[in-house]
């Protein structure tokens, strides 16, 4: 249902003051109104009860150009983090807003796939707690060392946490040495029944990696940068669970693809709700790739990034005409 005008400051208020944790003469100095207008507006959410942490993300659903990205390339939600110019590092808004969408999306026995990466990492760090039931947190892809704060398997763990829920590691590298030993390994019962189960998963939780010196299985040693740069001359343009994915978001046909131990595309095709979450401006190629490949249902982007992606749309529809 839509937000009725006399409501959008009450929104917006509580967004700031209890997402954000702005002090209300912060607060007010953001929405040009004044204190005493802010200390109304929280008191008005807290005591009908429209507005708390998970319901203010409506504001970003009923946005003009949200429903014009869902429109133009075929998704079922978008969410866009306003540029707020009080914060240093846009990409916050963008972390804050998917976790709080996140815990809107899963339900009470939901089994949710999650692969590891830097924005996941940011999304469980913020996330709120939930005490949900039976639900289960199982990982998309094997495992590699991490330079940020934990490792892939307690990202995994750290949603769960947050969610009460049961927790399911893939304890296998993300990347074999070999191509036999990888296709060895995917065969033993233990990992070939988590990578079988992946499909039925109600929501999917991940980002889209970048294929430069700056991408996460870089940052991670599972290739070098020269190693990065000749895939990407043989068409690689982005990264889903650890697999490199061409621009019509299919598995490259390559020696990395084929050592590594990640579910399926299909798979991954085959959850309901696939949740992708893109914090960085340079993801824009990636993410047009990922969306070509129908591996994302909703999404979560900056406005800046929206606006990238109806100027596409629109050149694409001018082209095609």
């Amino acid at each position: 249902m839509a937000i009725r005008p006399a409501e959008q400051l009450i929104h917006k208020a509580a967004w700031l003051y209890y997402a954000h944790g702005l002090r209300q003469d912060e607060v007010a100095s953001q929405l040009n109104i004044s204190r005493a207008s802010v200390a109304m507006y929280l008191r008005k959410a807290r005591e009908t009860g429209i507005v708390n942490i998970s319901t203010s993300t409506q504001l970003f659903t009923n946005d003009v150009m949200a429903r014009n990205v869902e429109d133009a390339f075929g998704l079922d939600a978008v969410w866009i983090a306003p540029e707020n110019a009080y914060l240093a590092d846009p990409s916050t808004d963008i972390a804050v807003l998917a976790a709080s969408v996140f815990l809107e999306l899963v339900k009470k026995g939901d089994r949710i796939g999650v692969a590891w990466g830097r924005t996941v990492y940011t999304i469980a760090d913020i996330m709120s707690f939930a005490d949900l039931q039976d639900v289960t947190v199982v990982q998309l892809c094997g495992n590699l060392g991490a330079p940020y704060s934990y490792r892939p398997d307690q990202c995994t763990m750290e949603i769960a946490r947050r969610l009460n829920a049961k927790g399911l590691n893939f304890y296998a590298p993300l990347v074999l040495s070999t191509e036999e030993l990888a296709k060895s390994l995917r065969a033993e019962p233990v990992i070939r029944d988590q990578l079988a189960g992946i499909a039925d998963c109600d929501l999917a939780l991940y980002s889209v990696g970048a294929v430069d010196a700056d991408s996460h299985l870089v940052k991670c040693g599972a290739l070098l940068p020269a190693e990065m740069e000749g895939l990407r001359s043989q068409g690689a343009a982005g990264v889903i669970a650890g697999q490199i994915i061409d621009a019509g978001g299919e598995v490259l046909d390559c020696s990395y693809n084929r050592r590594v131990i990640s579910a399926e595309l299909a798979s991954l095709r085959a959850i309901e709700k696939r949740l992708m979450v893109v914090q960085e401006d340079t993801k824009f190629e990636p993410l047009l790739s990922a969306i070509a490949g129908r591996l994302c249902t909703h999404l979560v982007i900056g406005a800046h990034m929206a606006g990238r992606l109806l100027q596409y749309a629109e050149a694409a529809t001018k082209k095609a005409s």
